[in-house]
């Protein structure tokens, strides 16, 4: 991978654009990354599923879709996705993420994540989202999520009751949230 690949790049690991030609590295990583995965969230495991999934994320102006790369090797180790993304007064969107089970684990996800929050509050003429505010909704028993918005400087703003069904459930969710304010400089992070 060349570094003009990525629309962010830190360290260890580089974000870029899901493309229709990631299909069979992301659905096979999906595959390896089933027992981490669940209950928690459910990607596209087939190349049928991954393609309008994709698409989705690269097409219109609603979702922004991001592959994470270990820099090193090019290898897709996971994904971070802006939904739900509501312009005017709110300017906010909702992350959906999940690591690769060959990255968890490895402080990828920390430094993906400050990428992530560094181009979505970028503005538009800096080639960023433009954003204000980004929200997490996390299953209380994700301590390996919880873990990763609290150390990226998110607050805790309430508890929703059956917010979403996922792997046959609807399923409680913790909300987080950080505003453009609160973001932590990249590189750093927040402890406690």
């Amino acid at each position: 991978m060349t570094l003009s690949t990525y629309l962010r790049e830190g360290e260890r690991v580089g974000l870029r654009p899901f493309r229709l030609a990631d299909g069979p590295e992301f659905t096979a990583r999906v595959h390896e990354s089933r027992e981490l995965h669940r209950p928690w969230l459910a990607p596209p495991a087939t190349i049928e599923e991954y393609e309008p999934y994709a698409a989705r994320l690269t097409e219109g102006e609603g979702r922004a879709g991001f592959l994470v790369c270990e820099r090193e090797t090019g290898a897709i180790a996971g994904f971070v996705n802006v939904n739900n993304i509501v312009r005017g007064a709110f300017q906010c969107g909702a992350l959906g993420y999940g690591a690769f089970a060959h990255a968890a684990g490895r402080g990828l996800f920390r430094e993906a994540l400050g990428l992530v929050l560094t181009h979505a509050f970028a503005p538009e003429a800096d080639h960023g989202l433009g954003l204000h505010r980004l929200e997490a909704n996390v299953q209380p028993g994700n301590t390996a999520s919880l873990a990763l918005v609290r150390g990226a400087g998110f607050r805790l703003e309430g508890l929703s009751p059956d917010f979403l069904y996922v792997d046959g459930a609807w399923r409680d969710h913790e909300r987080w949230a950080i505003t453009a304010e609160m973001q932590v400089p990249e590189g750093a992070h927040r402890t406690g």
